[in-house]
């Protein structure tokens, strides 16, 4: 009996630490993973080094067309040749103003577009200079196309990095689309509601409008408790303009309609 539980014991000495050990380290904490190193730098410094060298060939198929443009036109090959490159470099100029504006977080609007100018003078440019024909304007356009659409693309990809690792950076308030649907908004309540909209809209003009140069009126002092009444008062102003200019008659209708809001 002995012997067996000596056998036994033998051949389990091996076992059991094993076990005991992979219960242990089952049982331990697991080590905190290592954060994944942030590759997105080197990839935009690869998209800008291949943006430079899609604008060097872009800038050589432009300077082509344009030089033998400008040539025929003024018989100075120098004159030629500096008036042939204008348009290519002042879109480098403009995309790299852009670059540096958006690794400021801003969006950069007045570059990008001055950028894209540039690019349509260029191909504008190529275009009259090409033969007739779809595939002669395809061929002599396409480059400098090709450079504007990596260019603006490579500026909001760095106002977004930029963004991303330093959250402190104040991102502009106004975007494109909100600077052009913002009038279309006006007209279509205007259309609507033309009335209370033209009222609102003198009000506005009213508070934000000096009353002579460099004068402004003093604010209104806000009360120390907003009650019912005043943001009843509030709301009536703000849709329909100032109190003063409401008739009398509309008193009781706009009493109706706004007193469940202002609860």
């Amino acid at each position: 009996m002995s012997a067996l539980t000596t056998g036994g014991a033998i051949a389990l000495a091996p076992v059991i630490p094993f076990t005991l050990t992979a219960d242990t380290r089952g049982t331990s904490t697991p080590p905190s993973p290592r954060p994944a190193p942030d590759r997105s730098g080197l990839w935009l410094r690869n998209a800008a080094v291949g943006l430079c060298v899609l604008a060097a060939a872009a800038a050589a198929v432009s300077f082509t067309a344009q030089y033998r443009m400008a040539e025929t036109a003024r018989h100075l090959p120098a004159i030629a040749a500096l008036e042939a490159a204008i348009p290519d470099a002042a879109a480098l100029v403009f995309a790299c103003l852009g670059i540096a504006l958006a690794l400021h977080g801003r969006r950069a609007l007045r570059a990008r577009a001055l950028n894209l100018a540039s690019v349509a003078a260029s191909v504008f440019m190529n275009a009259i200079a090409a033969e007739p024909g779809w595939r002669n304007l395809a061929i002599w356009a396409m480059p400098p196309v090709a450079y504007a659409l990596a260019s603006d693309t490579l500026i909001g990809v760095v106002r977004a990095w930029a963004l991303a690792r330093h959250p402190h950076l104040a991102a502009d308030g106004a975007t494109l689309l909100a600077i052009l649907g913002g009038p279309l908004l006006w007209l279509l309540r205007l259309a609507l509601a033309p009335a209370s909209t033209l009222a609102g809209f003198r009000a506005w003009v009213l508070a934000e409008c000096p009353v002579a140069p460099g004068c402004r009126p003093a604010p209104a002092p806000h009360p120390r408790k907003a009650t019912k009444t005043a943001r009843f008062l509030d709301l009536v102003t703000e849709r329909h303009g100032s109190l003063a200019q409401l008739p009398l008659n509309r008193v009781a209708g706009i009493s109706a309609d706004l007193a469940p809001s202002s609860t």
